[in-house]
């Protein structure tokens, strides 16, 4: 992290979305029924993303299958390719999803020269792009109603590709590099 901050490293946080077309409910009370519209189906926008811990930059891979190690791969390649010429080292930061820790991905990172270092299990709140995700799904998923799946995924689109506009001042904030982690805990049998 140190060494990202002064310049001679770059530093990736990396994790997928996987964004449901469905029923996203906010908060309602009120004194009658209320019928809220949702979609059927189980239609899946999945955005893998790659999120630089000191610009912000974020680098995507997209699609409406499913993220494998293929996806991981292709998004390696679009972190190494450009940053090929600048000479410092890559190090992504990602979770322990098996399409991450495979060796297919190990072997191509390797060969890409970029370093990975995985985080503990169940350890969310140690990854930054897990904080954009949920950014994202309540700006354009909670208590809304998209018809289409087009406009379901332009809705989730526009929000990952306005961050840096209409966002900014939004995600300065959320995004930090401050991580809550646990130090002298003590653990208690119940």
């Amino acid at each position: 992290m140190e060494q990202a901050k002064e310049g001679r490293r770059k530093l990736y946080f990396v994790d997928a979305a996987h964004f449901v077309q469905g029923a996203f409910l906010g908060y309602l009370w009120c004194f009658v029924r209320c019928f809220i519209l949702s979609p059927s189906g189980r239609n899946r926008f999945n955005v893998l993303g790659a999120l630089d811990a000191i610009s912000k930059e974020l680098i995507t891979v997209v699609n409406d299958t499913y993220i494998n190690a293929q996806s991981i791969c292709e998004l390696i390649q679009k972190i190494a390719v450009p940053n090929k010429n600048i000479g410092i080292p890559i190090t992504l930061i990602m979770d322990n999803a098996r399409y991450q820790r495979c060796n297919l991905v190990k072997i191509f990172a390797k060969t890409m020269n970029v370093e990975i270092v995985f985080l503990p299990s169940y350890s969310p709140n140690l990854n930054l792009i897990e904080r954009f995700w949920k950014f994202v799904k309540k700006k354009c998923l909670y208590s809304k109603y998209y018809e289409t799946f087009a406009t379901f995924k332009e809705a989730i689109q526009a929000v990952i590709d306005d961050k840096d506009n209409q966002y900014h001042q939004e995600l300065n904030t959320l995004l930090t590099l401050n991580f809550q982690t646990f130090k002298n805990v003590k653990i208690m049998t119940v």
